[in-house]
């Protein structure tokens, strides 16, 4: 198989079954799917057995003792089966070019990094209820980019442009040289060589995308955006956000040591 998508989830059915049923209209269908739940619900057990998947797939548990998406995540890379690695949310539903365009743009010295658009209430409400419609999708977006945003934030993250179109130039103009926990991808190399994430941290936030952003660099491996063609949309929900000081400081830590190979990370030191 050409990738394996790991969805990091914590106790939401609802938004999960949106999420997977995207991953049906994906035109790339050569990929697994890996659960990677930080907690063990029954809930979810029981979706997740019910679901009529047409990848292969995993779903993988821990014991609910905090925020650990960390240790779920290097778990997840652990068991993957493919070389290419796709991380996402479990409360981001995927474009259907999404895993072709993260595959187009592979390579094993390249971290992938994209973005996504953050949908209001209704837009959310839709997906859940209807299901995603792409071409409604890309035309609304389109409207608010143009006459006024509403209470949807980053639209121009939710615009598709084919790299094979006529503007197809566009997207190589928008770089990004820091990773989205929720939208990027890399090899399993790249990872192994940085030890995977550090399970130092213990809030959301920092640990899983700013952390891995400079370790990264400084291992010497280099970004290559996908803004405008691995688009994802970002469900409504009340926002877990913490206070960023404690992460801050033990990154601060981390890169005054230049310790870009975490010691807690996929092997323990």
């Amino acid at each position: 198989m050409k990738a394996s998508l790991i969805i990091a989830i914590y106790n939401n059915v609802r938004f999960l079954k949106a999420v997977l049923d995207s991953l049906r209209l994906q035109t790339e269908k050569n990929f697994e799917i890996i659960i990677a739940e930080d907690g063990e619900t029954p809930d979810v057990k029981e979706f997740i057995n019910q679901y009529e998947f047409e990848q292969p797939w995993q779903h993988m548990t821990q014991k609910d003792e905090g925020w650990r998406k960390n240790q779920a995540l290097n778990g997840a890379i652990q068991t993957a089966k493919a070389d290419w690695l796709i991380f996402i949310d479990g409360d981001c539903v995927l474009h259907p070019r999404f895993i072709e365009m993260h595959l187009r743009y592979a390579g094993e010295n390249y971290i992938l990094a994209g973005k996504r658009v953050k949908l209001d209430q209704d837009l959310s409400n839709s997906i859940l209820d209807k299901g995603l419609n792409v071409r409604f999708l890309q035309n609304y977006l389109l409207r608010k980019l143009i006459f006024g945003k509403g209470h949807n934030r980053y639209v121009e993250e939710g615009i598709f442009i084919s790299p094979d179109g006529l503007v197809g130039f566009i997207p190589k103009l928008r770089t990004l040289n820091h990773l989205t926990g929720s939208n990027m991808s890399f090899s399993k190399k790249t990872i192994y060589a940085i030890n995977g994430f550090d399970e130092d941290y213990q809030l959301p936030a920092v640990g899983e995308d700013y952390d891995l952003t400079w370790r990264f660099d400084a291992a010497g491996y280099k970004h290559k955006s996908l803004r405008n063609l691995a688009i994802q949309y970002h469900l409504q929900h009340q926002e877990n956000w913490v206070e960023q000081k404690d992460n801050m400081e033990i990154c601060r830590k981390k890169k005054l040591e230049n310790n870009f190979v975490c010691k807690n990370g996929l092997i323990k030191y």
